[in-house]
């Protein structure tokens, strides 16, 4: 999989968000081993903009281990500054189930009844409100009712 490429301007803006952030994969001394390449690519997959840090002294083989962890997780490689590496690969949308005949479910709703003398604290009560109910400006739970269609007078209104 090819490196995705990036303009010097977004190149520069993930730098920016790059710098507050720790490294979460560390590099030792055997080099690329696939289970750091299986801990980048989940750390990508999880935060899309990571650090890593390279414990070697040799700056080329840092730029080979950048490039080819650019390469082989798809993503771009955003800085090498001492032995930090910077890679960044967009967060892919999570797939959420939809189910098409889910009714909505219970709220917890709080009712608070002021007294009709003033100094007297307010009542409080917590109702819970199904998906098929409604709540009065009274304080009551009502059931919602099917819309009925428009009478015939005021369709014709309507038109």
């Amino acid at each position: 999989m090819p490196a995705i490429q990036l303009t010097p301007a977004q190149r520069k803006v993930h730098r920016a968000e790059a710098h507050h952030l720790d490294p979460i994969v560390m590099v030792g001394s055997d080099g690329l081993t696939p289970a750091v390449k299986k801990e980048a690519d989940a750390a990508l997959k999880a935060h899309g903009l990571i650090k890593i840090r390279v414990f070697s002294d040799d700056r080329p083989a840092r730029e080979a281990m950048l490039q080819s962890l650019a390469e082989e997780l798809s993503a771009a490689p955003i800085q090498h500054i001492g032995k930090l590496l910077v890679l960044w690969r967009p967060i892919p949308e999570k797939e959420r189930a939809t189910d098409e005949d889910r009714m909505p479910g219970p709220r917890d709703v709080k009712v608070i009844k002021y007294s009709k003398r003033g100094g007297q604290r307010p009542e409080i009560k917590t109702l819970r409100v199904l998906g098929n109910q409604r709540l009065t400006p009274g304080g009551n739970i009502k059931r919602a009712k099917a819309k009925k269609s428009l009478s015939v007078k005021k369709r014709h209104q309507a038109d």
